[in-house]
Formats: C-alpha cells, structure tokens, sequence
C-alpha cells in the first residue's frame, strides 16, 4: 500500500495540476470507486460538477482538494482519495486511451488534461466530504499528522508513545499516533534506530524515542526526494513515473542479504499478516520481560 512519500509525490503533482481548475464533468465507471460516498454515484457527480478544484493537501495516507463555487464561494466540501492497494490518480491528455482499470474520470473547463482514478483492485475510492473550521474533512480528523508536517509535536509524540502497552512497530503503523507510515518505512526507521519492532513502547528511554523519530524523519525524507518506493507499475506519480526509493531500501525486502552496517544477514519475521525485516545484530530482540512474584504473606 503506498505510503506517505508516495501519496505525497501524488499530491505535489495534483497541486501542480489540478488546483484552480474547474470541473466540466465527472465520470463514474465502478460503484466501489465511490462506495464511500454514501448517497450514490449519482450524488458524488452532481456534488463536484461545475466546482473548483483547490489546493491538494494531505493527512497521512489520504488526499484531500477543497471544492469551492465557480465564484471562489466555499463549498464546505472537499474531494477525498485514498488509494488502498493499487489506485492511481493520473493526468491524461483527452484523446489518451483509457486505462484498462480506470474508475472514474474529470474533465474541465479548460479542455486541458483530464484527471483519472485508476485502480486495479478496487481497494482505493473517491468521495465527497463535509470540512469544516481549519477545512479537515471529518473522515479525517482522527488520523496523526507526521513528522513532516510542520505543526508535528514531538514532545506530545514521545510522550504518548511511552504511555502505550504495545510494541513498537504496532505502534508506528498505529496512523491514530503517528500518520502516514506504513510497512515499509517503518522496518526502515527501526533499522535506523537500531530498535527490534517487538520492543515495548512503555520501555523506550527518551534518546531511543529520539533516535526513532530521527530515523522516521530521515528514511520518509530520502523517500520522498526518491519519488518513493515502487516495487511494480502500480505506484506511480500523476505522470505515471515510479519512484526509485527501493534502491536505498536497507532492510525491507532484504532477507539474507548482508545488512549494510555490520554484515549480518537480514531476516525476515511473520508479523500481523505480513513481513517484517531486521538485523539481529544491530536489532536484537529485546529480553522477555520477568513476570512479577508475588510476595508471600506469612502464616
């Protein structure tokens, strides 16, 4: 599933593309490209045509474009996308074939590049959302900003981290406390860290807590400069163009391969339904914790 990096890459190229423009007609090819939007395709069309599209902006793994009135009236509406597994936005020229998997289309006003949804597993979707106040739409008002987002509190994080009784990789992908970071950016980050995804949250000391974020920063950043991380011809940018991120990658995908700090084989570990990749050198698994003995009360 892409990432932050990834659906950042999207939004820059939505910016670039889409913001300002006005929606001439919408075209809806698949009931779950918009199985989000409540009232029907039908509602999800008439909500967008003939609205401006504004600045694309981003909370975790989801975009979102504030929709105003051709006469820049807000709308209190915004376009959310999510991609799920496989969805991409593209820009097309008009006479461009259409994608075997394509799901729904805009055109504008302009008569210039059109917008696509295209996505081969349908896990991804569109849909018309109420933002109020700071223009947040409600559906994602509970998802964490990242770290790179300017208002992230890094204070509060550490904090909130350490009160948690989990382990720490559940804890990364938790987008409740920390969005936007997925599978792959956090082993990543743990390896940078030097910290096995089992540790518990409630045992991290304040300079790992420091180390970790440093390392989420530092692995989204060098993503991001990469145009992500494209493992096939799904995740792409609006251009269609994939990201080059998987050559640095250190730890996802390497199993057995040397870790490039210390020379020790990568392994790889079955976690929530999925894998996880470490060193055990540089990783090891932290010590079972002893439980408690109760103390014995004199007869």
């Amino acid at each position: 599933m892409p990432e932050l990096p990834e659906v950042e890459v999207v939004r820059r190229g939505l910016e670039r593309w889409a913001t300002g423009r006005r929606i001439e007609s919408v075209q809806v090819f698949h009931p779950r490209a918009v199985r989000r939007h409540l009232e029907g395709a039908d509602h999800f069309v008439t909500e967008l045509t003939g609205r401006v599209l504004g600045a694309a902006h981003r909370r975790g793994k989801y975009l979102w474009l504030p929709v105003t009135e051709p006469d820049g009236a807000p709308a209190d509406r915004a376009l959310v996308a999510h991609l799920g597994m496989s969805g991409q936005l593209l820009v097309e020229l008009p006479e461009a074939p259409d994608e075997v998997h394509l799901r729904a289309r805009f055109r504008f006003a302009d008569g210039g590049r059109e917008l696509r949804f295209v996505d081969q597993r349908t896990f991804g979707g569109l849909v018309v959302e109420t933002s109020e106040g700071d223009g947040l739409p409600d559906r994602l008002a509970h998802i964490a900003t990242d770290p790179l987002d300017p208002t992230f509190d890094e204070s509060a994080f550490s904090a909130a981290l350490r009160r948690r009784h989990t382990e720490v990789k559940r804890a990364l992908l938790d987008q409740t406390l920390l969005g936007g970071v997925g599978n792959i950016y956090a082993d990543e980050s743990l390896w940078r860290a030097r910290l096995h995804g089992s540790r518990p949250t409630d045992a991290l000391t304040r300079p790992q807590v420091a180390a970790l974020l440093e390392g989420v920063r530092g692995v989204l950043g060098e993503a991001l400069a990469q145009g992500g991380t494209s493992f096939d011809s799904l995740y792409v940018d609006v251009n269609g163009q994939s990201g080059y991120f998987s050559r640095f990658l250190a730890v996802y995908g390497q199993e057995d391969r040397p870790c490039r700090r210390c020379g020790t084989a990568i392994v790889r570990e079955s976690f929530m339904n999925r894998s996880s990749y470490s060193c055990p050198s540089c990783q090891p698994r932290p010590r079972a914790r002893r439980r408690a003995v109760p103390a014995r009360v004199p007869s």
